[in-house]
């Protein structure tokens, strides 16, 4: 493995990065070097899209010799436990800002590590293929009662919980009336993700996501992961799906065991120096 030494590593001249993947923008920051903790409040204004930064989240980078930890900030304060897209802007960010100079590494985050390999373009790191690990169904919910009516979901972890909603119309007004009421159904006391999906073929699937600490978001990688496992798990799909988002499309190869490979595009936006007059306001807030 290619050393890199701290003195080499990091932003130079900024505070953080800036990125997206398929619409999902997060927010980088190395931990020991940000001048802010990072508490949930403070995350709150760092993701506001008029007071803050503005983000879909907060990356906080932990590195230690070749060993990179991944926390991730949901934009009200949370914390999730796995991202496709984040952790796809994450291996960006190390791969480009000093931290690795290896193609193949792992992150690690709170559901666990996730093995990654960079794609570069003109030297830059274009796609990001992520070793998801196994999705699991959970067998025991196959309708949920939501306003009056019966919906069919698949309930699945892919390291963070998702509910995937068959059978309903692909609209941003569809989802609007079902994604909050299921992320805090009484079912999920810890609250949930929530897609709408609709098959197209065997190799091809719509879906519309819900994400559960933000909202609408144009895309997310492990809602599909989530997607893709849930139909493999009802036969409706072959092994590698093509699940088609607003924000684009992502790649997921998934195994007869719901094995979960997810391959998809990252793009860097910005690197940023926090203001004085936003340092302070955070520096008032716990």
């Amino acid at each position: 493995m290619t050393r890199v030494t701290p003195a080499e590593r990091g932003l130079i001249g900024a505070d953080f990065v800036k990125s997206h993947g398929l619409g999902n923008d997060y927010i980088v920051v190395d931990a020991a070097r940000f001048p802010i903790t990072l508490t949930p409040e403070r995350v709150r204004l760092l993701c506001h899209r008029h007071l803050g930064v503005g983000s879909d989240g907060v990356l906080e980078v932990t590195a230690s010799d070749d060993r990179f930890f991944v926390k991730i900030w949901n934009p009200d304060g949370s914390q999730a436990e796995r991202s496709g897209n984040g952790l796809r802007i994450a291996a960006k960010f190390l791969a480009e800002h000093g931290y690795t100079a290896e193609t193949l590494f792992v992150v690690e985050t709170v559901a666990g590590p996730v093995r990654t390999e960079v794609f570069r373009e003109s030297m830059r790191v274009s796609s990001v293929r992520l070793e998801m690990g196994r999705a699991r169904v959970d067998r025991n919910v196959s309708r949920l009662g939501v306003a009056g009516r019966e919906l069919d979901v698949t309930v699945v972890s892919v390291g963070n919980p998702h509910c995937v909603v068959f059978g309903e119309t692909m609209t941003r007004e569809r989802l609007f009336e079902v994604g909050a009421r299921v992320e805090n159904h009484e079912r999920f006391p810890d609250r949930i993700n929530v897609q709408l999906a609709e098959p197209e073929s065997r190799s091809r699937v719509r879906a519309l996501i819900w994400e559960r600490g933000a909202g609408h978001t144009l895309a997310s990688g492990t809602s599909a992961c989530a997607v893709a496992a849930a139909c493999r798990d009802r036969g409706l799909v072959d092994g590698r799906v093509t699940v088609v988002m607003e924000g684009g499309e992502l790649t997921v190869e998934v195994a007869e065991d719901l094995d979960l490979v997810m391959t998809g595009p990252v793009e860097e936006v910005a690197m940023g120096i926090l203001s004085p007059d936003l340092t302070s306001r955070l520096l008032e807030i716990q």
